[in-house]
C-alpha cells in the first residue's frame, strides 16, 4: 500500500487514539475504589463476601461502558480518516484499542486502591500518563538517553506501536522526492523513531501490564478492613 496525502493525519490520528484512550479509562477507574472504601471497610470487617468476589465483580460490572465507548469512537473515526478498508485492519486496530483501553484501566485501579484519595492519585494519574505520553515516540522522537527507558513502560508507547502495526508493514513503500522514487514506510516520519518492528514485544508487554496493574489494586485493596472469622 501506498502512503496517501493523509499519511500524517493518519499517523496523528493512531498517536491520539493512543493517548485519548489511554487517558479516558484511566480517569474512570480511578474513582472506583475511594469513593466505596467506607462501604469495603464495614463489609470486609463484618465478613459479608470475600475481597476477590468484590474485586472481580466490581471491575466486570463496568467492562461494557469502558469498551462500548471506544468501540463506538473507532468505528466512526476509522473510516472518515481513510485508514486501510479492509475488515481484518479494522479489527486488528480495534482489538489493540480495547486492549490498551483494559491497560490503562488497570493502572487507574491501582492508582485508586493505592491512594484513597482522589485529588492525590487523579493527580499522580496525570503525571504518569503525561510521561507515557511525552515517551510515546511522536511529540519527542529523539529523547534522552537517561529516561529513555520510560517508552518501555509507556502504555501510550507500546499502544502506538501496536496501532501502527495494524496499519503498515516494514516491506511496504511510498513516493518520495519526485514520482519515480519509492521509500520504505519504517522510514517516514512519524515512523521511524517508533518502528514496525517489535510488535509481539509491545503486545507482551501490555499483557503483563494488563495482570501486574490489577494484582497490585488487589493487593493494595487487601489492607482495608480486617475480615473475621464467622463463628460456626
Amino acid at each position: 500500500m501506498l502512503i496517501s496525502r493523509f499519511a500524517n493525519m493518519q499517523i496523528g490520528l493512531l498517536f491520539f487514539t493512543s493517548g485519548f484512550w489511554g487517558f479516558y479509562p484511566l480517569f474512570q477507574a480511578i474513582f472506583t475504589f475511594p469513593r466505596e472504601r467506607m462501604m469495603l471497610e464495614k463489609e470486609r470487617s463484618s465478613g459479608t463476601y470475600r475481597l476477590s468476589s468484590y474485586f472481580i465483580s466490581r471491575i466486570t460490572a463496568d467492562l461494557p461502558m469502558e469498551l462500548i465507548l471506544p468501540t463506538v469512537f473507532l468505528t466512526i473515526t476509522y473510516w472518515m480518516a481513510g485508514l486501510k478498508p479492509t475488515a481484518t485492519n479494522f479489527f486488528h486496530t480495534l482489538f489493540v484499542l480495547l486492549f490498551s483501553v483494559l491497560v490503562s484501566q488497570g493502572l487507574g485501579l491501582a492508582l485508586g486502591a493505592m491512594v484513597m484519595d482522589l485529588k492525590s492519585a487523579t493527580i499522580l494519574g496525570s503525571v504518569i500518563m503525561l510521561t507515557f505520553f511525552l515517551a510515546g515516540g511522536y511529540y519527542i522522537q529523539h529523547v534522552p538517553p537517561f529516561i529513555a527507558w520510560i517508552k518501555y513502560m509507556s502504555i501510550s508507547h507500546h499502544t502506538y506501536k501496536l496501532l501502527l502495526g495494524s496499519q503498515y508493514k516494514p516491506n511496504e513503500t511510498y513516493p518520495c522526492g519526485d514520482h519515480s522514487k519509492t521509500c520504505l514506510i519504517g522510514d517516514f516520519q512519524g515512523i521511524k523513531s517508533v518502528g514496525l518492528n517489535g510488535q509481539v514485544v509491545s503486545a507482551v508487554a501490555l499483557a503483563i501490564m494488563l495482570v501486574m496493574y490489577r494484582l497490585i489494586a488487589y493487593l493494595a485493596l487487601m489492607r482495608i478492613g480486617v475480615t473475621k472469622k464467622l463463628e460456626n
